[in-house]
């Protein structure tokens, strides 16, 4: 179901448009709570490096599958993805949202768990 809702976002608004990689995104999230994490990090990446490429990379959906990537990484014990990637989260945080923004404070607090 969650392939299909994504195939008729894709064809309706596009594959880039934020909609769409909000569909994505969430998509993502739900496989990682399910342990489906090859399919999940599929998802994040695939946002990201569209985001990047052809958005921005200040953007709050990347910066959010970003996190997202790095949360799962965690919940997998992939200890060494997760500084560099959480690092530049809250760094981009820190530019674009302010150092007291709750984004920015909530990244930060993921990267004490570490």
């Amino acid at each position: 179901m969650a392939v299909y809702i994504i195939k008729v976002q894709k064809k309706i608004l596009g594959d880039k448009h934020s909609n769409t990689l909000n569909i994505i995104a969430i998509v993502g999230v739900a496989y990682g709570l399910n342990r489906r994490w090859d399919a999940a990090k599929k998802l994040f990446v695939q946002v990201i490096e569209t985001c990047k490429t052809k958005l921005r990379v200040d953007r709050p959906s990347t910066l959010s599958s970003m996190a997202n990537l790095a949360l799962m990484y965690q919940n997998q014990g992939r200890w060494d993805n997760i500084k560099k990637l959480d690092m530049q989260v809250i760094e981009t945080s820190k530019t674009k949202l302010g150092v007291d923004h709750l984004d920015t404070l909530t990244s930060i607090n993921n990267l004490t768990f570490i």
